[in-house]
């Protein structure tokens, strides 16, 4: 009996009754049920946090628009669109999104500017001389103590429109303009330094503007540059830094006859065109 008894257990160990092997299965399946959605979620947060960590780095022959004033007319198949972080309606942003674009967000970063809604948060001290614009004064951008704030919340302000980037204006203040403080190279290197800094921290791109003295010190803080007027200027080799390094240059300029500068551009890999000063939505590209 002893030994019938041991037989009988032995072979439940190794085959055990119906109810057993139901539960098995059972909570078999629930696992199967439960780990695999909870996998996927994983993969996907993961996924969509490296998606939101990429910034926008057009490189060379980007095509692109660029228009502050008027209604923006988004029929221009291009890759970019470059529009007035204020202005623009978050309708707009949404249809160019919806149409493939990229879009990149003008502020200007260097000047004061009466219209803007933020205007009064800029006091009398960080003001300086007129800019050549009606109703701009160039800024103090020593004040980062002032000004930092400012900035960030315009760059958050891009970030709640969904824009992919920034374009900050009149970050050449130190290169022979009547500012009316006494900026050194310096002073503009660390404050278009930070401005850089701050953009990646929200993961959108930024250009260079202008600043053609800076290019080899800021190359690798700028995903691209944006110029006006280099061949007008003679001053268009200044830039090939941004070109050799892959990163796109996009240029414009507003008195030369694209005959006189795209044969040139093209060779270069600039993305240019020709555009009125108030830069409405015409343009003529090389």
């Amino acid at each position: 009996m002893v030994a019938a008894d041991l037989l009988r257990a032995y072979r439940k160990t190794i085959n055990p009754p119906y109810e057993t092997k139901n539960l098995v299965i059972i909570f078999a399946t629930l696992f199967i049920i439960i780990a695999i959605p909870l996998t996927a979620l994983v993969v996907q947060q993961q996924f969509s946090r490296v998606a939101q960590a990429v910034i926008w780095q057009p490189t060379p022959g980007t095509t692109w628009q660029w228009q502050l004033t008027g209604t923006i007319d988004t029929s221009y198949d291009v890759q970019m669109y470059d529009i007035d972080l204020f202005d623009a309606p978050q309708s707009k942003i949404d249809q160019l999104h919806s149409d493939g674009r990229i879009v990149i967000c003008y502020f200007s970063a260097g000047s004061w500017e009466d219209w803007r809604p933020d205007a009064n948060r800029f006091s009398n001290n960080v003001k300086g001389s007129n800019n050549g614009w009606p109703g701009e004064k160039w800024l103090d951008i020593r004040q980062l103590g002032i000004l930092g704030p400012i900035m960030e919340a315009r760059m958050d302000l891009a970030v709640q429109k969904n824009c992919d980037g920034l374009e900050p204006d009149n970050i050449d203040g130190w290169d022979g303009n009547n500012t009316g403080f006494p900026l050194t190279a310096n002073d503009q290197l660390t404050y278009n330094e930070w401005l850089a800094t701050q953009a990646h921290e929200r993961n959108l791109s930024i250009g260079l503007k202008n600043d053609l003295g800076q290019v080899n010190q800021l190359l690798n803080d700028f995903d691209w540059a944006l110029d006006e007027e280099c061949f007008e200027l003679d001053k268009c080799e200044a830039l090939l830094p941004f070109i050799n390094a892959g990163k796109a240059v996009f240029h414009v300029e507003y008195n030369k006859n694209t005959s006189q500068f795209c044969a040139q551009a093209n060779a270069w890999g600039f993305s240019s065109m020709k555009k009125r000063l108030d830069l409405d939505e015409w343009m003529e590209p090389c």
